[in-house]
């Protein structure tokens, strides 16, 4: 028997008997209104409107689409709108576990399902950075020849994991991660409605927030564990999800976490107090706090971004370019792989070298600029490229480093009114005790005496 035709008679079970099906499927939309977030690929005379046949013209634009973003946000979902709203065939493959064989074979299906059927067929393949490059290369023919409206999902760029003729041939749509608002609302539909939960059971407001933590911006997740908790309610004779109820279904406590509320500036506070103070394993159990409370895991790392900077800075060149990789990895990948990424960076940021000397810095800097210590740029460092620049004496005397032996001109460089600042103060913990013997050399070489304040370890 072909793919399709299972497909076709597990969507003929679900209409029949809507309760055979998890929630997550029976709350899945039918037509691109009913989908919750992504308003900003919803617009009237959107490329995705226009794909399902909307607006002046009917269907229109490429026969490939790629869906880029993080997981549970409702991919899948826009795949089978698009197959239900242009009553198309509609057939999921995972990269996973597919291989060009089954490609093929689908294909095959689509090409004798339009011939003789007049059926057109929609092809998810969710994945698809998971294909090898001759995997990608066999989906150019159906893709080319609109044998299938090939609808392909990834959580990774795609501009690094699809093959070039490929994405040329696509329409890219960046999905932005749900909001809780877009999870409650599901949520709050789920309860409601007919094929959904048909109002069975009621789902306070505590017991809400903590479905909306467990499920990190996670549609999937968030109706998984709703499904669960009012089952088990329902067992017990109970029209009311409690938040004890929902606790012991999923096996987990709820954080006393509150992300618009103190406990969510306390506890990011003590995080990266932790890591400043090199207790690695307080630092990890703060992480652990905001990871379990759904916590913006982009917030996180936004804060170690700075962390390294604030309290590490030269001290290890390396924590700023690990801060950064964890922040682009977590924008990429969510939550719950994100977990280890995050604590990854923790981990070394807790336990590199500290030094804020670049914090100081910078802080001195700007303090005396505030004060009026600014003063005109030396004349031999102002801009020459103009006519009429060197009779105004600008850029005359200035010497290039380069033709010098060693690379440093004795010239002054900063204003008269800061000519004898020292604003950068190196420690000489880990690598920034090289810091701290160059920058007194090269003070000595520009005539303006070597450091004697650098902090000794």
């Amino acid at each position: 028997m072909e793919p399709d035709l299972f497909t076709a008679a597990a969507e003929d079970r679900q209409e029949k008997d809507p309760s055979s099906s998890p929630l997550a499927v029976r709350m899945r939309p039918r037509s691109l209104d009913e989908v919750v977030g992504q308003q900003h690929l919803l617009k009237p005379g959107s490329p995705l409107r226009r794909l399902v046949g909307e607006g002046d013209g009917g269907p229109a634009g490429p026969s490939s689409v790629i869906l880029w973003g993080p997981p549970g946000i409702g991919k899948t979902t826009l795949a089978y709108v698009v197959s239900k709203a242009t009553n198309k065939r509609f057939v999921e493959l995972s990269a996973i576990t597919a291989g060009v064989k089954e490609v093929r074979a689908v294909i095959e299906s689509a090409r004798r399902a339009t011939g003789g059927y007049g059926k057109e067929t929609v092809l998810f393949l969710d994945e698809i950075h998971r294909f090898s490059k001759a995997q990608q290369d066999s989906l150019l023919p159906a893709v080319e020849n609109r044998w299938v409206t090939l609808i392909a999902a990834t959580t990774e760029n795609p501009y690094f994991s699809i093959i070039s003729p490929l994405l040329s041939r696509s329409l890219l749509l960046t999905l932005e991660s749900l909001t809780d608002d877009d999870l409650r609302a599901l949520m709050r539909r789920a309860l409601a409605a007919e094929h959904g939960l048909g109002g069975a059971v009621t789902l306070p407001e505590d017991a809400e927030a903590h479905l909306l933590r467990i499920a990190g911006g996670d549609a999937r997740r968030a109706l998984t564990a709703l499904e669960a908790a009012a089952g088990a309610a329902l067992a017990m004779q109970e029209k009311e999800v409690t938040l004890q109820t929902v606790e012991a279904t999923v096996d987990r406590a709820a954080v006393k976490y509150d992300r618009d509320g103190d406990q969510h500036y306390d506890v990011a506070s003590a995080l990266i107090k932790s890591i400043r103070g090199s207790d690695v394993d307080a630092a990890l159990h703060y992480l652990a706090r905001m990871i379990e409370a759904g916590e913006d895991p982009r917030f996180i790392a936004r804060r170690l971004m700075i962390s390294a900077s604030e309290d590490i800075g030269l001290a290890d060149p390396t924590a700023l370019p690990t801060a950064v990789a964890a922040a682009q990895a977590v924008a990429m990948i969510g939550f719950p792989e994100a977990a280890l990424t995050l604590s990854h960076a923790t981990i070394a940021l807790a336990l590199a070298p500290k030094s804020n000397a670049a914090t100081l810095a910078i802080s001195a800097a700007q303090e005396d600029v505030r004060n009026g210590l600014a003063g005109p740029v030396p004349a031999h460092l102002r801009d020459g490229h103009y006519k009429g620049a060197a009779k105004l004496g600008h850029a005359q005397g200035y010497v290039y480093p380069h033709d010098v032996p060693g690379g440093i001109a004795a010239q002054q460089y900063a204003p008269d009114a800061v000519a004898d600042k020292r604003y950068y103060r190196p420690t000489r913990y880990g690598a920034e005790a090289r810091y701290a013997d160059v920058v007194d050399r090269v003070r000595d070489r520009l005539g303006r005496g070597g450091s004697d304040d650098a902090t000794d370890a």
